[in-house]
């Protein structure tokens, strides 16, 4: 097998969990889609977003908090506008039923199976995105997503990003148990 270079700017990690960033901008509730979030820390928990120059940059920066809300395919049109379209020239505030828990600057979304609010933890600023780190203070979810008392991915139904190819992908099958199955390898 030939392994063949191409650029590095072409290669993306997949898949990238589409999510909806919420922070509340000029009094606002404001939502944009997001494809680059992850964990990044065991404890206490904490994830990363990195977003470009954006409008929603704005309410996180002042108010450090913000919230990391997991839609399911049924929302895929509404998450796809909120990524084709700024807050600072669309008001999105209503295109959902937005709540708040203890983090009143955190809006959360109550049609997304799973909604995170988050206090920034940190900062990095990139050469071209800022990474913000949060840390987790709630999380949302309805007793339908969950299988023993914890969230099952088929129940949530998320979605995937690939790029550059810019597609939206459903979650497949399991195949396997992670941290289990290369137990057959052992010698």
């Amino acid at each position: 097998m030939n392994k063949i270079r191409i650029e590095t700017g072409a290669a993306f990690l997949y898949p990238m969990p589409m999510v909806l960033i919420g922070s509340v901008v000029e009094g606002k509730a404001n939502f944009m889609t997001v494809g680059w979030v992850s964990r990044v820390n065991f404890k206490p928990s904490m994830y990363s977003i990195a977003l470009g120059p954006h409008h929603t940059n704005k309410g996180i920066d002042e108010h450090r908090e913000f919230s990391i809300n997991i839609p399911d395919v049924s929302l895929m049109e509404k998450t796809d506008y909120c990524g084709l379209v700024s807050g600072s020239k669309t008001d999105k505030s209503a295109l959902f039923d937005v709540f708040y828990g203890e983090l009143t600057k955190a809006p959360l979304i109550r049609e997304c199976p799973v909604s995170i609010s988050c206090s920034l933890y940190e900062t990095v600023n990139l050469p071209f995105n800022k990474l913000y780190i949060g840390e987790p203070k709630e999380v949302f979810t309805e007793e339908k997503y969950l299988t023993d008392g914890k969230p099952d991915i088929k129940k949530i139904n998320p979605f995937t990003l690939t790029m550059p190819d810019n597609s939206y992908w459903s979650v497949g099958e399991k195949i396997g148990r992670a941290w289990n199955i290369g137990k057959n390898s052992k010698k």
